[in-house]
C-alpha cells in the first residue's frame, strides 16, 4: 500500500518531518508539557487529569534524545506518519496530481501543525483517530475478526490518549447502528475493554480522581456569551485560519453517500454540536474541537479534487496560512520577532536557572503551580519539587503522588506570590515575579481529608456539625500544628471568605491525628456576612501555611 505513493509524497513528507525535529530541538518546553514530562518519570495506568498515553510518548522519546526533543521526539513521527493515514483515507484517483495542494491543506491547519511537534494528550489523540478511522474504512467493507482486533486496539489508545476519545469512537458508532447486530464489532468493543481495563482499575484505585476533577471540580464560572459561545466560534475560525470558510463550505456541501463519509460527517458534526452545547456551560478550549482537524482533511482534499475553485482558494489562502505559521514558529523559539508578546516557550531555560543559581540544589516547592514546578525540575536536571495546592487553586498530580513525601523534614526554597517578605525574587522579562524564600525542615500534609456526611447543608451557625479527620501518612500529625477553617465560595466554587475556626475533638484528650486513621471532631461553621455563597470547604492549614484543598465542596441549600 505505502509503495503505491508517490516519491514527490515523500519529500514533502521529510521536509516537514525535519522542520519539527528542527523545532523541537530548540522550542523551550511549554508549562503542559513539562507538567507530562514529571508524568513520564513515574510511569503508571492513569494520571490526575489525563490517561497515560501521553506519558508513554515522552518516556519513548526519553529513550532517543534528551532535553526538549526527548520529550518531543515521539509527538514527531506520529505526526508524519498521521499525514500518510490521512493520505491513505482519501481514494480519488486524481489525488496523486495535487500533493503539493494536500501538504498546504494540512500544514496550513494551525493545531494540526502545532501538534506536530508540541508533545500534549491531543498528538496522540489526533493519531490514533486517523488510525481508527483507517481501520473502520476497511472494516466496514470486509469485517473480519484481524480488523475487529485492530479496532479494538485503536478504541483502547484513543481512551488512553484522551477522554474526549469517547466522542469519536460514539458519534462513528452513531453514523452505522448496524454496528450493534454485527459480531466483530463486538468483538472490536470486547477487545477494547479489555485493553482498557488497567486504567479501569486504576481509576477505582484512585476514586475516580479523574473523572470527578473533569466532571464536577473543574474551574468554571458565570456564563458569559462573548467569553462562552461567542468563543467558542471563535475557535472554529482559528483551526483552519483563512482557508476556514472553504472547510465548512466542503462540509456542508458533501453528502453521506457511503458509510465511511457518513462516518467522516457525523464525527464532524457530533464534536461541533457537542462543544457548542457545552458552551454554554463553560469555556470551550480550542483544542478540545481539534478532533474534527481529521475529518474535515478528508472531506475538505476530496472537496478540492471536486471543485476547481475550493482548490485554488485553499491552495492560495492556505499559503498565506503556512507563510504566517512559519513566522510564529520561528517566533517560538526567537521571542523578539513576537515584538511585545511573550509565549509558555519563552524564557522558562532562564527564570528556572536563575532560581538554581540562588538556591543551589535543595527542593523547591512552589506554591500552587503544578506549571512551574516541573518546569523547573526539568531545567535544572531533576530537581525534586512540589506544586503546594492551597484553597485558591486545585488539585493535580501533586496531590495524588509521593511528591509529598519526597520532601518532607528537609530544607526548601518555598516560591510563592502570596509571600509579603520574601528573601530572594527573580523578574521575568514578560514581568511575571517569582518571590521566594527558605523554610528549614519543612512540613506540609496537603492529603489529610476533612470529611462531613452531608453533601448539602444549611447555613446554620449555632448548629453542631460532624467532622471526620483522616490521616493517610505513615507517622502521628500533632493538632498544635494544624489550624482549620471553614472556606466559603460562590455558586463557581471560587473562594469568597475563609474564616478560621475550633473544633471539638468527640474524644477528650485527642492531641494527635493517628496515622491511618479517622478523628472525629464537632464544629460549628463560623459566621459570614457574605451573600450569595454557593458552597463551603472545611479546609487545614500546618504549620502556618495557607490552607489546603482538604475537604470536598458541600453545596449550601
Amino acid at each position: 500500500m505505502l509503495t503505491k505513493i508517490p516519491k514527490q509524497f515523500y519529500f514533502f513528507l521529510a521536509a516537514i518531518f525535519i522542520l519539527n525535529l528542527i523545532q523541537s530541538s530548540f522550542t523551550q518546553l511549554i508549562f503542559d508539557e513539562s507538567y507530562y514530562w514529571y508524568y513520564s518519570q513515574n510511569m503508571a495506568w492513569g494520571y490526575f487529569d489525563h490517561p497515560p498515553m501521553v506519558a508513554l510518548l515522552i518516556k519513548i522519546s526519553s529513550i532517543f534524545f534528551n532535553e526538549e526533543l526527548g520529550v518531543r521526539f515521539m509527538s514527531c513521527v506520529l505526526s508524519a506518519v498521521n499525514i500518510i493515514l490521512l493520505w491513505l483515507m482519501i481514494d480519488n484517483p486524481k489525488k496523486n496530481d495535487y500533493i503539493k495542494h494536500f501538504f498546504v491543506l494540512v500544514f496550513s491547519m494551525t493545531l494540526l501543525n502545532a501538534y506536530g511537534f508540541f508533545t500534549l494528550p491531543d498528538t496522540p489523540l489526533l493519531f490514533f483517530t486517523s488510525c481508527f478511522l483507517l481501520t473502520y474504512k476497511h472494516f466496514i467493507k470486509r469485517p473480519t475478526a484481524g480488523l475487529a482486533i485492530l479496532l479494538g486496539v485503536f478504541m483502547a489508545a484513543l481512551m488512553y490518549s484522551k477522554y474526549h476519545a469517547v466522542l469519536v469512537i460514539f458519534f462513528v458508532l452513531l453514523s452505522n447502528l448496524k454496528l450493534t447486530t454485527n459480531k466483530y464489532a463486538w468483538l472490536a468493543v470486547t477487545i477494547a475493554l479489555c485493553c482498557y481495563a488497567p486504567h479501569f482499575y486504576w481509576l477505582y484505585e484512585n476514586d475516580l480522581v479523574s473523572i470527578k476533577y473533569h466532571l464536577y471540580e473543574r474551574p468554571n464560572g458565570a456564563y458569559r456569551f462573548e467569553k462562552y459561545t461567542l468563543g467558542f466560534f471563535v475557535n472554529l475560525v482559528a483551526i483552519f485560519g483563512l482557508t476556514f470558510p472553504f472547510i465548512y463550505k466542503a462540509l456542508f456541501k458533501t453528502k453521506g453517500n457511503d458509510l465511511f463519509n457518513k462516518a467522516l460527517i457525523c464525527l464532524t458534526y457530533g464534536v461541533l454540536i457537542f462543544f457548542f452545547v457545552s458552551s454554554f456551560n463553560r469555556r470551550v478550549q480550542t483544542q478540545w474541537i481539534i478532533i474534527v482537524c481529521i475529518p474535515l482533511v478528508i472531506v475538505a482534499f476530496n472537496y478540492m479534487l471536486q471543485n476547481k475553485q475550493a482548490l485554488t482558494w485553499i491552495f492560495r489562502l492556505g499559503l498565506i496560512n503556512t507563510v504566517l505559521i512559519i513566522y510564529l514558529r520561528i517566533g517560538l523559539i526567537y521571542q523578539p520577532l513576537l515584538f511585545n508578546f511573550y509565549y509558555e516557550s519563552h524564557g522558562n531555560k532562564e527564570w528556572a536557572k536563575a532560581i538554581e543559581e540562588e538556591v543551589g540544589d535543595i527542593p523547591v516547592v512552589f506554591e500552587n503551580s503544578y506549571r512551574n514546578a516541573p518546569m523547573y525540575s526539568f531545567y535544572t536536571n531533576g530537581t525534586p519539587t512540589f506544586s503546594l495546592n492551597n484553597f485558591m487553586y486545585r488539585k493535580n498530580q501533586y496531590s495524588i503522588n509521593d511528591a509529598e513525601e519526597q520532601i518532607r523534614g528537609k530544607d526548601v526554597a518555598y516560591v510563592s506570590k502570596y509571600l509579603n517578605n520574601p528573601t530572594f525574587t527573580y523578574t521575568r522579562e514578560n514581568g511575571g515575579l517569582y518571590k521566594g524564600k527558605y523554610i528549614t525542615n519543612y512540613q506540609s500534609f496537603r492529603k489529610l481529608e476533612c470529611i462531613l456526611a452531608d453533601t448539602t447543608l444549611t447555613l446554620n451557625f449555632k448548629e453542631n456539625i460532624s467532622l471526620k479527620v483522616y490521616n493517610p501518612y505513615n507517622e502521628d500529625i500533632d493538632l498544635k500544628k494544624l489550624k482549620f477553617a471553614v472556606s466559603y465560595m460562590d455558586d463557581y466554587k471560587k473562594p469568597m471568605q475563609t474564616l478560621q475556626m475550633t473544633t471539638e475533638p468527640v474524644l477528650p484528650n485527642t492531641r494527635f491525628l493517628k496515622k491511618k486513621d479517622t478523628t472525629d471532631f464537632i464544629f460549628q461553621l463560623p459566621k459570614t456576612k457574605k451573600e450569595n455563597i454557593g458552597y463551603f470547604r472545611v479546609v487545614i492549614s500546618e504549620n502556618d501555611l495557607l490552607y489546603g484543598l482538604n475537604g470536598k465542596a458541600i453545596r449550601v441549600k
